[in-house]
């Protein structure tokens, strides 16, 4: 069975919307080394289809990016992808799968088949995972910034307090640190 691990890009206040971290070489190095070493990537429909709007494009080389940018898109575009939805059914995008049903069956599914594991990256779907005592590890990338607005990570409440062993802390030559948690059993 592989380790389910939360990644997400975080600001000091909590704030884990996409646009207000730092999009570099250097953290895009961070996310791209993350999804090597696990088996699948695991979202919710709406970080999927923001996800899906994007990336192809750029692994196609039908956007401009830097070469570290484009590699990524081109690892996203070849590992296998996990969508949690109620609401939709055709994931179309190349190497994507649903996961439909019991939240707890499909995902202690993936993650018994995955022996790599399984990198989540989806804040809302964390935050059920969570509660479901499903994730075993935490990579934050916690930005030098503060938002001053949400969505926040765990905005809807967890029913008590997860304790964690730090594993590592790195920091980036552009201000933010890379924080590994593994959660005590």
């Amino acid at each position: 069975m592989g380790l389910m691990t939360f990644s997400i890009n975080v600001t000091l206040d909590g704030c884990v919307d996409h646009q207000e971290g730092i999009a570099d070489d250097e953290t895009h190095a961070f996310f791209t080394r993350l999804m090597d070493e696990g088996g699948a990537m695991l979202w919710g429909r709406v970080t999927y289809e923001m996800m899906e709007s994007y990336w192809p494009a750029v692994a196609r080389g039908d956007v401009e990016a830097p070469p570290a940018i484009r590699e990524w898109a081109v690892r996203l575009e070849a590992k296998p992808k996990y969508v949690v939805s109620s609401t939709r059914n055709d994931f179309s995008w190349t190497n994507s799968h649903h996961i439909a049903g019991d939240l707890r069956t499909g995902v202690q599914r993936l993650k018994d088949a995955t022996p790599a594991g399984v990198l989540l990256g989806s804040g809302k779907l964390a935050t059920e995972l969570d509660r479901l005592d499903l994730i075993d590890e935490y990579q934050l990338l916690v930005h030098p910034r503060i938002a001053g607005h949400g969505p926040t990570l765990y905005q809807g409440g967890l029913p008590g307090t997860r304790r964690l062993e730090l594993v590592s802390a790195k920091p980036l030559r552009n201000g933010a640190v890379a924080m590994h948690y593994r959660r005590e059993r």
